[in-house]
């Protein structure tokens, strides 16, 4: 009698039940119907199709748009005793005919592909050859061409359904808007009826954004504060500033390595390879790098200049924490990063359309800096889901941002506008409200306009916020056809005649920012004895981990190490209940990590009731 899903789930994968809607998802491609699934990164979208290709006939197809990580994902399927391979230009010509051989002997399960070699003809008549249990569209948001990460290969995924409209189809992202998702479902010729739409809410990520002064600075003070020996993601928006900030933390003595678009295939390729299989790094990236990934430990996700949409920032801060243990997402941002992006989009060759949604987004992504709301609120409910109550683990829950009236502070920024031309930007403003007398005022004449040291009551950066925030709010543009000068707006004028007031966010000076008592997120114990087994643990996996040259998190997650530490299996029994222990990785790994956690316990035992005092 075949097995059943959860049989499946339980035996291979080590896991009691299914979580959300993976389980409707299955049964729905085992009854030979289409789906889009949405669900966040680390939510489990893989056993979405991986469960129904070891149920269904023939091998499981999955298109996967990142060549570097299909090695990672086919290794942990074996570990699993998965039948799985690959099939991409990193192969040499005997090991790709190898896997083909493979595939038409019915002796693979899974088969992650590119789509730039699926779509060739030669590889599509191939396939015509063998029963397709099903196809997995991974990544599937890079089908719209207005969303964050387009890949015109992608748009050609619709031959599938032309060529094999009996074989069930899945595509799969962790994030797409309502106009995203629209688009999946058209070019790819799904019926709307086969959405699953999961909750975006990561809860184990706290969201945390700063005023930028010193990014490079403010970003070691962070890491050495909360994770001085974790695995991250610090993104950059360009190269130079990638290369950079990696030199910069290996020089404040952490282990950085750069990766952008700019290096040599086999510098991303072997950075990114020890990024994964290696503890403790962390990589300095360009978007150039992240779509995918798979690594479970990375603990925090650092962005030193503005993401242009919520949609991206949503993708790549959900690359941290997906064992759903506790993980940072930690931004620096100041004007300079918005008048940037807008300047980008202003210079694009995009048609009017186009320009328009992006700067909706950045508009939302400024929104969403400035809050003075929980910030999950304001991400999900840009997803089209709403959270009853704040959430707890966000900047703005754990240090509430007290408010002040504005009103005359406004004014008086909104008049330094107008009274220097609309043409200048918020520094230059700030010193012309300071009453500053150097050389550039001077030429300009401002220090003899009214607004010249009318706003000596602010610092220097307190002006710098009640600009960021008028841009925010619409009341000020940015002129991207200048030198990114500041300009006023029709919401203004209700503003500078008195007839409506405003309250402005309380930014914390740098000095209460580094000070303010916040919960540590470290995943290790902070118990002696418990990090004592924690590390033991750890180095077991490791060891094992370089003999099977694989990385050490597709021995066993964090997570499952976790359990092993709160439980303390003792037998072979026990240490199966264990979420993550299925029956390969039971009859291979179950000895040893016993063995560890026995020893562990007798030397306790013995130093706490029968050793000899010292």
């Amino acid at each position: 009698m075949a097995e059943t899903p959860l049989q499946i789930l339980n035996r291979v994968f080590g896991y009691a039940a299914f979580r959300g809607q993976q389980q409707a998802v299955i049964e729905r491609l085992l009854q030979g119907g289409d789906a889009l699934v949405l669900m966040p990164t680390g939510g489990g979208k893989s056993l979405c199709y991986q469960i129904p290709a070891l149920l269904r006939p023939g091998v499981g197809l999955v298109v996967s748009p990142l060549i570097a990580l299909m090695q990672d994902q086919v290794d942990a399927l074996r570990q699993l005793g998965v039948r799985a391979a690959f099939l991409n230009s990193s192969l040499g010509r005997d090991q790709a005919e190898a896997v083909e051989r493979a595939l038409l002997n019915g002796q693979l399960d899974l088969l992650y592909v590119a789509p730039e070699r699926l779509l060739t003809e030669r590889f599509l008549a191939f396939l015509d050859r063998l029963p397709v249990a099903l196809f997995a569209i991974d990544e599937a948001h890079c089908v719209s061409q207005w969303g964050h990460d387009f890949r015109p290969d992608y748009v050609q995924l619709d031959v599938l359904h032309q060529r094999w409209p009996q074989v069930p189809r899945v595509a799969l992202t962790a994030t797409a808007d309502a106009p995203t998702r629209r688009e999946i479902l058209t070019r790819l010729q799904l019926p709307d009826h086969a959405q699953f739409v999961s909750s975006f809410d990561r809860p184990n990520i706290r969201y945390r954004v700063i005023e930028k002064h010193n990014p490079r600075q403010q970003l070691v003070e962070f890491l050495r504060r909360e994770h001085p020996q974790d695995a991250g993601i610090v993104y950059c928006r360009s190269r130079r500033g990638v290369e950079e900030t990696a030199e910069f933390l290996c020089a404040q003595g952490f282990q950085a390595l750069a990766y952008h678009a700019g290096m040599t295939a086999e510098q991303r390729r072997t950075h990114q390879a020890r990024f994964l299989r290696e503890e403790g790094l962390i990589t300095v990236a360009t978007i150039a790098f992240g779509m995918g990934i798979d690594k479970p430990d990375v603990r925090f996700v650092a962005h030193l200049d503005l993401p242009k949409s919520l949609e991206a920032y949503y993708q790549e801060t959900g690359r941290a924490g997906r064992d759903g243990l506790p993980a940072d997402a930690w931004m620096t941002y100041g004007l300079g990063d918005l008048v940037t992006l807008r300047r980008f989009i202003d210079q694009s060759q995009a048609e009017p359309q186009f320009k328009r949604l992006e700067t909706h987004k950045l508009d939302s992504m400024l929104g969403f800096c400035e809050t003075t709301e929980c910030r999950r609120q304001i991400l999900l409910n840009y997803f089209g889901e709403q959270l009853p109550e704040p959430c707890g683990n966000c900047d703005t829950c754990l240090e509430p941002v007290p408010t002040w009236d504005g009103t005359v502070a406004a004014q008086k920024a909104l008049s330094c506008i107008f009274r220097t031309g609309q043409r200048f930007g918020a520094s230059y403003l700030t010193d012309v409200l300071l009453g500053k007398n150097n050389e550039r005022i001077r030429r300009f004449r401002h220090d003899r306009v009214s607004t010249h040291g009318i706003g000596r009551e602010l610092s220097a950066d307190q002006w710098r916020s009640v600009y960021r925030q008028l841009v925010a709010g619409g009341l000020v543009a940015v002129d991207i056809e200048g030198h990114g000068g500041l300009r006023l707006t029709q919401a203004s004028r209700p503003l500078l005649r008195g007839e409506r007031g405003i309250r402005l966010r309380q930014d914390p000076d740098q000095n209460t920012q580094k000070r303010a008592a916040r919960t540590p997120l470290a995943a290790a114990p902070s118990d002696p004895e418990a990090h004592a087994l924690w590390e033991a643990l750890r180095n077991h996996r490791r060891t094992i981990a370089q003999q099977l040259d694989v990385p050490a998190y597709v021995v066993f997650a964090d997570a499952t190490l976790r359990e092993m530490l709160a439980h303390r299996p003792r037998n072979r029994a026990e240490f199966a209940k264990i979420n993550g222990v299925g029956q390969v990785k039971l009859e291979r790994f179950a000895d040893g990590f016993l063995e560890v956690l026995n020893a562990h316990q007798s030397a306790f035992d013995h130093r706490n009731t029968g050793g000899p005092e010292h």
